[in-house]
């Protein structure tokens, strides 16, 4: 577990701030009616810029979009493929991790902090890794 301290040694006290404040934004423009769990999401990337995202769901489930990924297509349509660390938020009470797919999606792009905020804006952190030990990656995909 990455401690608040560290975040802001790594990220910046400004972006830290920046981004609890785009995360909850984002949030609250999330598409829920099926659900009514919206979840926001902020992505940092490796030069400080900040690209949110928010869930979008879809009558046909499996076609929904969770806000992390929204945030990463958000980023790569811009041109960025380096992250520094993502962010999400929920309304719910307690700490709610990326879902599996968002965490092989994410980890297409490397090992970084993964920030989770709170009901009450306290933050939790893990590296990307740790919550997704044994990742496929593209090392799998060499043939022999």
């Amino acid at each position: 577990m990455l401690q608040p301290s560290d975040l802001e040694s790594y990220l910046g006290t400004q972006t830290l701030e920046n981004i609890r404040i785009q995360v909850i934004e984002a949030k609250k423009k999330a598409y829920v009616p099926y659900s009514h769990f919206p979840v926001g999401a902020c992505l940092v990337t490796d030069s400080y810029q900040l690209y949110s995202g928010c869930n979008v769901e879809n009558a046909s489930y499996g076609l929904a979009i969770c806000a992390e990924r929204t945030a990463v297509v958000k980023a790569v349509s811009e041109g960025h493929t380096r992250f520094r660390a993502i962010a999400i938020s929920t309304d719910a009470v307690g700490q709610v991790w990326p879902c599996g797919g968002c965490r092989q999606f994410l980890s297409e792009f490397g090992n970084f902090p993964v920030i989770v905020m709170q009901g009450n804006n306290q933050l939790q952190a893990e590296m990307l890794h740790d919550l997704l030990p044994k990742s496929f990656s593209k090392s799998d995909l060499k043939t022999i």
